[in-house]
């Protein structure tokens, strides 16, 4: 039976799970008033942080799901992505429109292979 690693999140949930070789992550910003060009930024340094953790980086996603709340912000988002990703390994995408909790304008969840 293969091992699974879990990395703390809030209660009930893992941020971070580590599988045969797959690394399932999610990632917000902390900070709630910020706009959608902060927050991205903000939840996409945390995801970078994430993958770190479990052993791998963004050159190495499978596939991201974007959640955001208003999709009239999604060219900002997008800027944001377009500075952050790997443009030599991009992961498949979308992007969908949601209501998320608190003050976050969006969520990201991502897929990533680690490099072992």
């Amino acid at each position: 039976m293969l091992p699974i690693s879990r990395f703390p999140g809030a209660p009930g949930r893992a941020q971070t799970t580590v599988w045969n070789g797959m690394v399932f992550t999610v990632a917000t910003a902390d900070t709630y008033d910020l706009d959608m060009r902060k927050q991205a930024a903000e939840a996409l340094a945390k995801l970078d942080h994430q993958l770190a953790a479990a052993g791998t980086d963004k050159s190495r996603l499978l596939s991201v799901t974007v959640y955001i709340t208003d999709m009239a912000l999604k060219p900002q988002m997008n800027e944001v992505w377009l500075g952050w990703v790997d443009q030599d390994n991009p992961p498949q995408r979308a992007c969908i429109g949601a209501s998320l909790e608190d003050g976050d304008l969006i969520e990201i969840v991502a897929v990533a292979a680690t490099k072992d």
